[in-house]
């Protein structure tokens, strides 16, 4: 029986394959944030001399990639991105995410709108057949908190104070539990009509476009066809 932690490792390996062949095309790469994402970052070294650049969703991410000689370039310094690579806390069969267990959500986000092509690494307890069970991170201007957190409560969710955590723009995160995600989009959308709320861990709008998914008895390959 795998471990959980052989199957992100084999979910990134597939993802590291996947890109191989395209890294010495002049390709920007988007890396994610978490464990999964930082086992994909450790597999970039070996071929980290034709890479020609990354961008990062969160500085733990970016300090990981420069520690392997990697280049990391602000996102405003290129184009855009041709393939992000990242985790998910959740995934439906239409991946449809939820994603920002580590808090860096929102910067994972404006990664994954300006990407071509957006794959999601996760080992198979991370498939749902409804998004939910899992609390949508809410980041949260600080003094807007207690108004963002009655705006959720109006929506049906029970939000939660991350305590002790600052994300990378300075802001907080409120876990919002028990959301009807029966719709993620409406509900993605909803969440960021509220004043003082950055961003939202729902990825329905700007969904993956490949889950390679990886369970005990391999790897599997999950599309929802290329965005763009």
């Amino acid at each position: 029986m795998k471990t959980q932690a052989q199957l992100k490792q084999a979910a990134a390996q597939a993802a590291f394959e996947y890109v191989r062949p395209r890294i010495e095309e002049r390709t920007v790469l988007g890396i994610g944030t978490g464990s999964t994402a930082n086992c994909f970052i450790e597999l970039l070294g070996a071929v980290r001399a034709s890479i020609q650049a990354t961008v990062a969703s969160s500085e733990a991410s970016a300090a990981r990639l420069r520690a392997l000689g990697i280049p990391v370039l602000d996102l405003n310094a290129v184009d855009g991105v041709d393939i992000y690579v990242d985790g998910a806390d959740e995934a439906d069969a239409a991946l449809h995410l939820i994603k920002g267990g580590g808090a860096a959500l929102t910067r994972e986000k404006i990664v994954a709108a300006v990407a071509r092509e957006f794959v999601c690494i996760a080992d198979e307890s991370k498939l749902v057949e409804r998004l939910g069970a899992f609390p949508v991170p809410v980041e949260v201007i600080p003094m807007a908190r207690s108004h963002v957190g009655r705006a959720i409560v109006r929506l049906g969710g029970d939000p939660v104070y991350r305590a002790g955590v600052t994300t990378d723009n300075g802001n907080v995160i409120l876990d919002a539990h028990g959301l009807d995600l029966r719709d993620p989009g409406a509900m993605e959308s909803a969440l960021n009509d509220i004043t003082g709320a950055v961003c939202n861990g729902i990825f329905a709008h700007r969904r993956a476009d490949l889950l390679l998914l990886a369970g005990q008895s391999g790897v599997r390959e999950i599309r929802t066809g290329v965005r763009r």
